[in-house]
């Protein structure tokens, strides 16, 4: 299974998913689905995006946990 920090992130920083959205380009339902973790998939543009916007490896903003 794979987590997704997206919501960790932006509440330390205290974001709201519209600024998100605005300050990488990113469309709003993309940040709500990852935020909410319930994208079935994710391109490689916006996980790019997301990294160079918190500064941050994949690693901090996904996360593989075993079931």
């Amino acid at each position: 299974m794979i987590r997704c920090h997206l919501s960790r992130l932006m509440g330390e920083r205290k974001l709201k998913i519209i600024e998100v959205a605005r300050e990488t380009g990113l469309h709003r339902n993309t940040i709500t689905l990852l935020y909410n973790e319930t994208a079935t998939r994710v391109d490689l543009e916006t996980i790019d995006a997301l990294c160079r916007f918190f500064g941050c490896e994949i690693g901090q903003l996904f996360e593989f946990i075993e079931k």
